[in-house]
């Protein structure tokens, strides 16, 4: 892990202060206690009939005081992985320290039984970094490993690790953007609620299984949850999750399946900046296919200031955050390799009902730090006394195909216009029904704005690549924001996806 990837893990730690564990937590330890699949919503549900406790944290001073370099040299030593032993994947540990001082509960599911997992010195290396001669310190958090790219070799395929994210990745990528059990009160002017793991069960994968199965019990001041997540790395790594939530209050800005990135600049948003890179970012694009079966396209911005959309839907069929850019040039960075950086899709299980899918960009001015949040809010608020559950599959994967026949939205390219004060937009699409399509076929751009006025709408074929472009002018006429859209159309009928796009002065 990258020192970006550390602070951003943990930049919201702080947050929670050291008491003893939950009673409930510690009976979920008892040695041999028989597990089943409703072992930890039990666990949540009761956890949720109790007053809050935070998290333990108490650590001896040498590890309180770990810096970046230090932590990062506390390595778990890959001979005591669990199930070394053999099968398809293996389990490794972090250790306590840094911004990760927050205790988490290990266990191992065997033949219907959970065991609890003793954390002990030797199980690590230490570097640089004091060794610590207590026994019994517990955990940070967890990731899992799998034969990925190779036969010979189990490379890293996902990680838990600081409140409730997680990542993974699919073959040939690196990590990127990060996912969480539960988002609250996200760019809430009081402050955002994070929710943490506060333990975990691993399945013991059968031999030949290519599915590992790890439980999560989330707690935080508003809610407790159980969390059952199916992992199946590959081409396409595949995480279906089970989550049920039991408030302890009325949750009325929660934020279910959330996705949270970097987006710093591109071709579309590069104001002030001076950089020998074409692009820095992780993902470059929300997407959307909501329930009345539009595909929709939005691409990330880095405001001014903070700003938050709501795309309202009913049975909505899918959203995630994209990494499009695919190609080394497009953003010349030879160590970030930004163009490996995963996709995120999460497919909903079952109706969700009304809601609104909202993206947070929050300005930043380096990209060391997420500045987007992406998640599904329900039209009403989560009860207290309740079981809520919301059930999804998590696609880590390169850019999702979800309509393949209408065209996408490859490039978004904005700058300024030959007529004072005006804003040209070119929008690049390829894919879809436009391959192979004739070249003296005739197509519509369909374009609008809610403020201001556009001008020189056109649309035609782009000989050098085989795609299509849309070009027009915005004349924002002293509006601060205006809302666009734009599609191709052929005879009435859509052959693109959607494109959206908040332009701020």
């Amino acid at each position: 892990m990258h020192r970006r990837d550390l602070i951003r893990a943990g930049i919201c730690l702080p947050l929670l202060a050291a008491t003893p564990l939950a009673s409930v937590l510690a009976a979920a330890s008892t040695p041999g206690l028989a597990f089943d699949e409703e072992t930890v919503p039990r666990l949540a549900r009761a956890l949720a009939a109790k007053a809050y406790q935070r998290p333990d944290e108490t650590l001896t001073p040498s590890l309180q005081r770990l810096g970046y370099d230090q932590y990062r040299s506390l390595r778990y030593a890959p001979e005591r992985a669990l199930w070394r032993d053999g099968g398809a994947f293996q389990a490794q540990f972090f250790h306590r320290g840094f911004l990760f001082k927050q205790r988490v509960e290990m266990h191992e599911v065997r033949d219907g039984r959970a065991q609890r997992l003793v954390y002990q010195p030797d199980m690590f290396t230490f570097g640089d970094a004091p060794a610590p001669t207590e026994s019994d310190l517990g955990f940070a958090g967890l990731r899992l490993h799998a034969q990925l790219n190779r036969d010979d070799y189990f490379d890293e395929v996902a990680a838990f690790l600081g409140a409730s994210y997680f990542r993974a990745v699919a073959s040939g990528q690196a990590y990127g953007l990060s996912a969480r059990g539960l988002a609250l009160n996200t760019s809430a002017p009081d402050g955002e609620e994070f929710p943490m793991f506060r333990a975990f069960w691993l399945q013991r994968p059968a031999r030949g299984v290519v599915e590992v199965i790890v439980h999560a019990l989330l707690d935080s001041p508003s809610v407790a949850g159980a969390f059952r997540f199916a992992i199946r790395p590959g081409a396409e790594t595949v995480m279906e999750v089970r989550s049920r939530l039991y408030p302890r209050v009325a949750l009325t800005r929660v934020g279910i399946a959330p996705l949270t990135s970097m987006f710093e600049f591109g071709a579309n948003d590069r104001v002030g900046v001076d950089d020998y890179r074409p692009a820095v970012h992780d993902s470059d694009g929300l997407a959307l296919l909501n329930g009345r079966d539009e595909q929709v396209w939005r691409p990330l911005h880095n405001p001014a200031q903070v700003q938050e959309s709501a795309f309202q839907d009913e049975g909505p069929r899918g959203f995630g955050l994209m990494q499009r850019k695919r190609g080394f040039h497009q953003f010349a960075d030879s160590e970030a390799n930004y163009e490996r950086r995963p996709s995120a899709w999460v497919e909903p299980l079952g109706d969700w009902g009304k809601g609104a899918v909202h993206l947070v960009e929050i300005p930043t001015a380096n990209e060391y730090h997420d500045n987007i949040v992406a998640f599904w809010r329900p039209a009403h608020p989560l009860q207290p006394g309740r079981e809520h559950r919301f059930d999804y599959r998590l696609h880590w994967s390169e850019p999702h195909t979800w309509k393949p026949q209408l065209a996408t939205v490859e490039n978004t390219l904005i700058g300024a216009s030959e007529q004072g004060g005006r804003r040209l937009i070119i929008l690049d699409l390829a894919g879809g029904v436009l391959q192979g399509l004739d070249p003296a076929t005739t197509l519509q751009a369909d374009v609008g704005a809610n403020a201001g006025s556009l001008h020189n709408v056109v649309a035609h074929r782009v000989e050098a690549t085989g795609g299509w472009r849309i070009g027009f002018e915005l004349d924002p006429q002293g509006a601060q924001a205006v809302e666009l859209h734009a599609r191709l159309l052929r005879d009435g009928a859509p052959v693109s996806e959607t494109w959206l796009y908040r332009w701020t002065a």
